[in-house]
């Protein structure tokens, strides 16, 4: 009798956990004068569930389907609003806030059509958006928001295991991060300085809810940017209760909680820690990374017409290397490549975070945005020829560096009728020191590259854009200027010669064609390494002659939308380059560069460096209709500047042809799969000069090949194809959720080329063997290096 109670009770519970609905709650407001909004009809997207707000503007939706789910909102006389992406679970019950503009067209009652792709007037192409669905749930991106924007068109990225993302033949460096409003200089653990790439995200996806990635039509309030600006709306807490969300992959593990601090306080943050270490010493490879980062945002309502949201987030980095690695190894190939990275790869470490406060207030017809933030990032590395610390002389990277920022943004946003006028100035104190010791060579000579500086700064900038509809909304017009300065040199200190118009149109030929258009100059600052350079004279020699560097787009292309849930575009792009960083000593463009670890433009430049970029791009997108979604993207790019003579040649960013298809499928009991091909035009690459690394000086610097940039960028690897497998399994208990995951790149194991190490040949001692007919060089071998293996990632998320 016992047992059979004992398997009712299982039943029981089986039986109500089969119970796949949950409950929404939210409220709406007038978007203007922040009042609520009463009889507004709410309806979860995708079904036929909802209901309507009561004379307080709340809403409360129960037999909610679980999972990630939209809610829309219809009022006569506002336009329809959809929110993004929330995950409902039977514990977890979000909360959403709806902000709804009046719509004086909409004077009756019509038919609702839900907006699931963004569009703005100041941006009307090349402006693609995700919501937190679509960034978990991605094949291949591990979760990481860069590996996941690889997906849309103009998007290069480098076979490995990097996040770079290179947009329309753009230098890694030309890549501005925003968080909630407020720039966010380092987005990677291990960044390179001087570029924006790295290995692995410092955003935890468990904060964000939504990104709008640019890659031209910037607004004129973001500056400082030459090919992509990428915006991070972060979730909010919960206003009523505690939500936990526990993480554990195969390179980290992490905890995030929300809630409530209060009446009109919520909160949300989140840790990470990497086990990496310990996973690559298991699996013996030459190098141990450990990351850890932070985030945090706190949002509070301090009355009906102003609200103040404080963000923060910030990483620990430290990378050795494993002496080990190769005890036991016995594959000769795999021997050499590991002693080829130990004497290549530094000791380094960083640290950086984030900090800053948005204070917005909401007037009848504006909003005033007052924003202030801080930032540093610390970067040191070391490195001694063999490894071998026992003595300075042996010595080739000694570096130390700091960037700090503190930055102050004022914005008035006036809105009257169609009619949008925005405002504002920006204000910025930066401090930057930098301290080297290094042996650098080139195909020249060997030189020691040692001084200490530090430099301030003061920059400043205005800003204004004008948008408006005309013609029953069928042309969109948008006007907009930037003005930036800083005190570093006479040139960059007048505003005018920063002058950075631009303008964007849009002709709706009917609901479902339009056709889309900008033309903008656009202004960015050389690197910190850049302005702070000093020679062993002790000279900022940068500072005679430097110049921002200079990007002119035009942009056009015909969209068609056949139906709410699908996009078709075509879009055709020029950007012409100006003042780019030319290095002296090695006489190239700086807009090479960034590919790696270590640091982008630590050395003197002139800014005369010319180049273009130019091609098209076609999307076909579609949101989930019946569980089926998918995005097909292609773009045919070329990237060339002007090498040391003055002839075009392939920039590094030369991909010519970027192929990306992602589709995905929710199947029944809440199974998902996914998958997503990608196709990257082999990039050029500059061939080794033999002569000169075979030279024992010069090897026993470099530890590797030296280029030769008289043949810049003449050699071209191979196309890279590489396909990626996802699977999702979640269950809905009664007290949490549990979602585990199968994450697989690179399936069939496909192999990118690469440029191969340059190693001295040994003797059975592990004596490295000189020409017997010149006694001052080595005698060099060449050793694969290949990225051919599949990754599997196998992940699981609890909510509770």
């Amino acid at each position: 009798m016992r047992k059979l109670v004992l398997v009712l009770c299982v039943l029981q519970s089986i039986f109500i956990n089969a119970q796949d609905v949950g409950m929404i709650k939210g409220k709406v407001i007038d978007a203007k004068t922040r009042e609520p909004l009463p009889f507004v009809n709410i309806l979860i997207v995708g079904t036929e569930n909802g209901g309507m707000t009561d004379d307080l503007g709340e809403f409360t939706i129960k037999n909610a389907p679980l999972g990630y789910r939209q809610a829309r909102a219809s009022f006569v006389g506002y336009k329809t609003v959809t929110s993004d992406d929330y995950l409902i679970t039977k514990e977890k019950v979000p909360y959403i806030t709806i902000e709804m503009i009046e719509d004086a067209t909409q004077l009756a009652e019509v038919e609702v059509k839900t907006k699931l792709f963004k569009k703005t007037l100041e941006s009307p192409v090349s402006l693609q958006s995700l919501g937190v669905a679509e960034i978990e749930r991605n094949p291949g991106g591990n979760r990481d928001v860069l590996r996941v924007i690889q997906s849309f068109p103009g998007v290069a990225s480098n076979p490995g295991f990097r996040n770079d993302i290179i947009i329309r033949g753009g230098a890694t460096s030309e890549n501005k991060f925003y968080v909630d409003g407020i720039e966010v200089p380092v987005i990677n653990h291990f960044q390179t300085q001087g570029a924006t790439g790295g290995p692995v995200g410092i955003m935890n996806t468990d904060l964000i809810r939504k990104v709008d990635f640019y890659s031209s039509a910037f607004p004129s309030n973001r500056g400082n940017t030459l090919s992509s600006i990428i915006e991070f709306t972060q979730k909010t807490g919960n206003p009523d209760r505690l939500n936990v969300r526990a993480t554990l992959g195969t390179s980290d593990a992490g905890i995030t909680i929300d809630g409530p601090i209060g009446e009109n306080t919520t909160y949300i943050a989140s840790f990470r820690q990497s086990y990496l270490k310990f996973l690559f010493k298991l699996i013996k490879l030459p190098f141990l990374p450990t990351y850890n980062d932070f985030q945090f945002n706190v949002k509070t309502k301090l009355s009906d017409k102003s609200e103040l949201s404080f963000i923060g987030l910030g990483a620990i980095d430290d990378f050795e290397i494993n002496t080990e690695v190769n005890n036991g190894v016995t594959d000769e190939e795999q021997r050499k490549a590991n002693q080829y990275i130990l004497n290549t790869v530094p000791v380094n470490g960083q640290w950086n975070y984030t900090v800053g406060v948005n204070y917005k207030r909401f007037g009848e017809n504006s909003t005033q945005q007052f924003v202030f933030s801080r930032n540093e990032w610390k970067n040191f590395a070391t490195k001694y020829f063999m490894n071998d610390e026992s003595s300075r002389d042996n010595l080739l990277l000694d570096y130390n560096s700091k960037e700090t920022e503190n930055k102050f943004r004022f914005e008035n946003t006036l809105r009257r009728g169609k009619y949008t006028l925005n405002l504002g100035m920006n204000l910025e104190l930066a401090n930057y020191t930098n301290d080297t010791e290094q042996k650098i060579v080139n195909t020249q000579n060997v030189a020691l590259r040692k001084f200490n500086s530090e430099v301030n700064f003061f920059k400043y900038g205005l800003f204004g854009q004008f948008s408006t509809s005309l013609f029953n909304d069928k042309l969109g017009v948008s006007f907009g200027f930037r003005f930036d300065g800083i005190d570093y040199n006479s040139e960059m200190k007048n505003l005018f010669n920063q002058f950075s118009p631009r303008i964007a149109t849009t002709y709706n030929f009917s609901d479902k064609w339009s056709w889309n258009s900008s033309l903008a100059i656009y202004k960015q600052l050389p690197s910190y390494t850049i302005l702070g350079f000093r020679d062993n004279n002790n000279e900022l020699v940068n500072k005679r002659g430097l110049k921002y560097i200079e990007s002119q787009h035009a942009v056009s292309g015909l969209e068609f939308r056949p139906d709410n849930l699908t996009k078709l575009s075509v879009e055709g792009f020029y950007k012409k380059y100006n003042d780019y960083p030319f290095s002296v000593r090695d006489q190239i463009s700086l807009a090479n560069l960034g590919a790696d670890f270590g640091v982008v433009g630590n050395e003197e430049v002139v800014s005369n460096s010319t180049g273009r970029a130019y091609g098209f791009e076609i999307l076909a997108q579609k949101k989930s209709y019946k569980g089926l979604y998918g995005i097909a993207a292609y773009t045919f790019v070329r990237s060339e500047f002007k090498n040391s003579v003055g002839n075009y040649i392939p920039s590094t960013w030369d991909n010519r042809h970027l192929l990306t298809i992602t589709a995905g499928k929710k199947l029944a009991k809440n199974w998902e799969v996914g998958t997503k091909f990608r196709l990257v035009g082999g990039r050029p690459y500059t061939p080794y000069d033999y002569n000169a690394s075979s030279l024992i000086t010069n090897y026993n610097v470099s530890n590797g090949g030296i280029l030769d940039f008289a043949r810049l960028n003449s050699e071209r690897f191979g196309t890279y194809t590489q396909l990626d497998f996802r699977v999702d399994k979640t269950w809905f208990l009664k007290k949490l959720s549990i979602n585990l995951f199968l994450d697989i790149q690179n399936v069939y194991a496909s192999s990118a080329d690469r440029q191969l190490f340059l190693l001295p040949q040994e003797d059975a001692n592990g004596t490295r063997l000189t020409d017997p007919n010149d006694p001052s060089r080595y005698l060099l071998e060449e050793v694969g290096d290949s990225s051919g293996r599949a990754i599997p990632r196998i992940g699981v998320i609890v909510d509770f």
